[in-house]
């Protein structure tokens, strides 16, 4: 071989070479994390989930790239009760976030009837992309929090009812006994997403016990931990959210409840919009900001994160609390 083809492929190979130790993009992991348990904590919050992007939906091809995105970048989730009791038992260098899904819609869980007469999860609702993203990560699990209206118009009843997007209001009860199993989370999120803080005291008291009693009719005896307010609105006695009592006057049962989480509407608290760690001081499980992701949000939130610090990073030994280095 010549000289000159000798320099050429020289040239060549060092551009090639060049060409594939470019720097990795913003907020790339290019080491593990250095672990930092004193870190944010993400609380993400979606609504429909569909066919197409808008401001309260978030279509089913993007979701999944969202799952993917997260598990990349190291993410692991966690439920609201598991975040408040501080149970954030990852592996090292693994980060928590919490999922969150208001108000119950098909999208978010349908049913698909078999040949055979048997429900199973619909793979294209939120339900059945989790399930089929678990199944293929192993560690990812299948802890997410569903906040629930339980009479709610336009098919928000427990997912469905009334053949609305071809879900049967016989499949309510089974759906949310099916999350419980699972080991998804159910929070209350009022009868039928009432402003409250229009309402009077009684009015609060029914959106929030009726709700209750629906729960527990589908899951006798599931304690529900987590609250999330409608529109982010409080009731003008706000005692109310964190606990109280309703009877229903046709059975005479009365339903109780104390609830250790409060979900706030995405990006109403000078938190960053994000949680603090639940070992940091600042934490208040009774006031929780979220995120809503749309658009770019969720990775130039994580980007954000990053980038300044801020993560949560799992020492992988919940037993203690490792607090960022120098």
């Amino acid at each position: 071989m010549c000289p000159a083809v000798v320099a050429l492929l020289s040239v060549a190979l060092t551009a090639v070479g060049a060409a594939t130790s470019l720097p990795p993009r913003a907020g790339a992991q290019t080491s593990p994390p250095r672990p930092n348990e004193l870190g944010r904590v993400p609380i993400l919050e979606y609504h429909l989930i569909g066919d197409r992007e808008s401001r309260w939906s978030r279509e089913r091809g993007t979701f999944r790239r969202d799952l993917e995105l997260l598990h990349r970048r190291g993410y692991r989730p966690v439920t609201v009760a598991e975040l408040v009791s501080r149970r954030l038992d990852l592996p090292a260098g693994t980060s928590p976030v919490v999922v969150t899904f208001d108000d119950a819609s098909p999208g978010q869980f349908s049913f698909i009837r078999r040949a055979d007469g048997t429900l199973v999860p619909d793979p294209t609702s939120a339900v059945g992309i989790w399930l089929d993203f678990a199944k293929a990560h192993p560690g990812w699990g299948t802890k997410a929090t569903f906040c629930v209206l339980s009479n709610a118009t336009y098919g928000h009843a427990f997912f469905g009812d009334k053949g609305i997007n071809g879900q049967e209001t016989a499949w309510r009860f089974p759906k949310l006994q099916f999350l419980v199993r699972r080991g998804f989370e159910l929070c209350n999120h009022t009868l039928w997403h009432g402003k409250l803080d229009r309402l009077s005291d009684d009015e609060v008291r029914a959106q929030i016990g009726r709700a209750q009693l629906a729960i527990d009719s589908a899951v006798p005896g599931y304690r529900v931990r987590t609250f999330a307010l409608p529109l982010g609105l409080w009731p003008r006695n706000r005692g109310l959210v964190r606990g109280g009592s309703w009877t229903d006057r046709t059975s005479g049962r009365t339903m109780t409840w104390t609830h250790d989480a409060v979900l706030e509407v995405a990006g109403t608290k000078a938190a960053g919009p994000v949680s603090y760690s639940p070992h940091d001081p600042r934490f208040d499980p009774l006031s929780l900001p979220r995120v809503q992701v749309v658009g770019k949000t969720l990775e130039t939130l994580l980007d954000r994160l990053e980038r300044t610090g801020q993560r949560y990073v799992s020492d992988g030994d919940p037993r203690t609390v490792a607090k960022p280095g120098p």
